[in-house]
């Protein structure tokens, strides 16, 4: 659906974890906007003149400015418009930790073979401690959240690595004695109307074709 150059535009792709925080942020605030769903390994080259580094999200506002970043899309978003209250539950130390340490070893325990000399068990264990250490957290809140009663930005920003992290092999993760408390933490994320809302399948951004409205109905 081609619609019209009034509204923000963003680049995404679904499977991405930082174009899932961004999305999520982006419907939280109920910005209306015009998305492309598109591959990484073939990069359409209009998203690359908007950010030559190629990553998604990238967000087009209307005034011409351009995000890259997915945690600036996240805050610009909410910046509009907050209405769960998740700036208020911002634990930027800790999303640090999981975009730093926690990111590079899960790189390196899914896509072993890309990086020279990786131990994919050794950084499945690097992981596994970062996990760990936010167990006794959530395990202090009967909500199960980072942010208490509700998800926040914290939860939201770092849960979709949890996913990825999980994916590489969901038997060995589920039977982590643990990280009880984490398991149900990403469960509990797992099925989250914000989630799933923002997780339904668009058809690709091919030669100007299939432009979608943002956020999805309810």
């Amino acid at each position: 659906m081609a619609m019209g150059n009034d509204l923000p535009l963003l680049y995404s792709f679904r499977r991405c974890p930082y174009a899932m925080r961004a999305r999520m942020a982006l419907a939280a605030a109920e910005i209306e906007l015009r998305l492309r769903e598109i591959v990484l390994r073939d990069k359409p080259t209009d998203m690359l003149e908007l950010s030559p580094k190629g990553t998604v999200p990238v967000l087009q506002l209307t005034n011409g400015d351009v995000l890259d970043e997915s945690r600036e899309v996240m805050e610009w978003a909410l910046a509009q418009a907050d209405p769960h209250g998740w700036l208020a539950h911002k634990d930027d130390a800790l999303v640090d930790l999981y975009d730093g340490d926690f990111k590079h070893h899960l790189d390196r325990y899914k896509y072993d073979t890309r990086y020279e000399g990786a131990d994919a068990l050794q950084h499945r264990a690097a992981c596994h401690e970062i996990l760990k250490a936010i167990e006794p957290r959530l395990a202090a809140d009967p909500h199960g959240w980072l942010a208490g009663d509700k998800p926040g930005f914290t939860d939201v920003a770092i849960l979709p690595f949890v996913r990825q992290f999980r994916i590489a092999d969901p038997h060995w993760f589920d039977a982590q004695m643990a990280l009880p408390h984490v398991q149900s933490w990403l469960m509990r994320f797992l099925d989250w109307p914000v989630f799933t809302r923002i997780m339904g399948k668009y058809t690709l951004w091919l030669d100007g074709k299939q432009e979608h409205e943002f956020p999805p109905l309810v």
